[in-house]
């Protein structure tokens, strides 16, 4: 973890939603071990198994400045509850429903968890004052744009998947409260994060997974894909630098010339990724090098909702906060497949 230049933090107490969850997780520990007071919140549904969730927050435990409350963010009465009892002084929210496929056979867990759970938590950051709300996007808001690398301030007017739709809609429900409230918020949009505690429904843990286990991987789009991927201690490392920055309103905002990326109220959004987008063949050979097997292939068509590349432009987080991604993908990979066999006795 890159530590050396956040103590100390300037904000104490943290609400961390989606705490269980892979970024959410990784982030409450990261905060904690820098002195940081982290209530995590988080519904432990069942889109993934819940027992790596719970083993995710058996690791914050040891930390007498933690506590767990499972909620979901539908049930406005105990999300109030918590706000009152805590005074806190940055919201991060990272809970919701992921995953672009899931979307398509399962809609509404979308609209309930994304949609629904976000109101909630924007209202909450109202009625208690919140001095800086920073909030997951994702990406997949880009959806059919094609140019490349993708940039904050092209228009996101296209998604290609509910999921998508919902995060560019978080993004939307952020700067109105922005604007009507004075609500300072960030809203981050990840790109393709991998790691240790990664997600079971991400490419690196299902080809991992499948080559340990001598079955073929399912390659989409017949291997003509590209992702951005961002190992897990970047991507934190650019949300503990946005957390300490509130967003500015930016003067030289226009109405006759509107930038997505930036407003005249105190509202930013930014890409956090690795700016080096890696051909799939090429991420399952490092795969099977950090394994030391080969990878059974089935070649597959591309998935309705998913995009062939990704490619994040990450100039303004780098000139405002600093931001720059560390970790190659050959030791990111070897960190994960290493964490994966310790974790699964493979």
């Amino acid at each position: 973890m890159n530590t050396e230049q956040h103590l100390p933090l300037p904000y104490k107490r943290v609400l961390v939603t989606g705490a269980a969850g892979f970024i959410g997780y990784h982030l409450a520990l990261r905060l904690l071990q820098e002195g940081c007071q982290v209530v995590g919140v988080d519904s432990l549904n069942h889109y993934y198994d819940v027992q790596l969730k719970l083993d995710r927050l058996e690791q914050l435990k040891p930390f007498s400045d933690f506590i767990f409350q499972k909620m979901d963010l539908c049930d406005q009465k105990a999300l109030t509850g918590l706000y009152k009892d805590h005074d806190f002084d940055v919201v991060v929210n990272l809970a919701a429903q992921a995953g672009v496929r899931y979307s398509i056979e399962n809609p509404r867990a979308y609209v309930d968890a994304n949609l629904v759970g976000f109101i909630n938590i924007l209202e909450c950051c109202r009625q208690f004052q919140i001095k800086h709300l920073v909030f997951a996007s994702s990406s997949s808001v880009y959806g059919a744009n094609t140019k490349m690398p993708f940039s904050v301030h092209h228009n996101v007017d296209h998604p290609v998947s509910l999921y998508a739709a919902t995060k560019k809609a978080n993004e939307l429900m952020a700067h109105t409260y922005s604007h009507l409230y004075g609500l300072a918020s960030t809203g981050l949009r990840f790109f393709t994060v991998y790691g240790p505690w990664g997600r079971p429904d991400m490419a690196l843990f299902l080809f991992t997974q499948a080559i340990l286990q001598g079955r073929p991987i399912k390659v989409f789009n017949h291997g003509k894909m590209q992702r951005d991927f961002t190992y897990i201690d970047d991507i934190i490392e650019g949300v503990i630098r946005v957390m300490g920055q509130k967003p500015q309103p930016d003067s030289d905002w226009s109405g006759l010339q509107p930038d997505p990326g930036t407003s005249y109220v105190p509202y930013k959004i930014y890409n956090i990724g690795n700016n080096n987008p890696v051909a799939l063949m090429d991420f399952i050979e490092t795969i099977e090098a950090a394994i030391g097997r080969q990878a059974q292939k089935e070649f597959m068509e591309l998935q309705p909702g998913d995009v062939v590349a990704t490619y994040a432009d990450i100039d303004d987080i780098q000139k405002d906060v600093g931001f720059a991604p560390r970790t190659s993908l050959d030791e990111g990979i070897r960190k994960f497949v290493a964490w994966y066999r310790e974790y699964y006795g493979e």
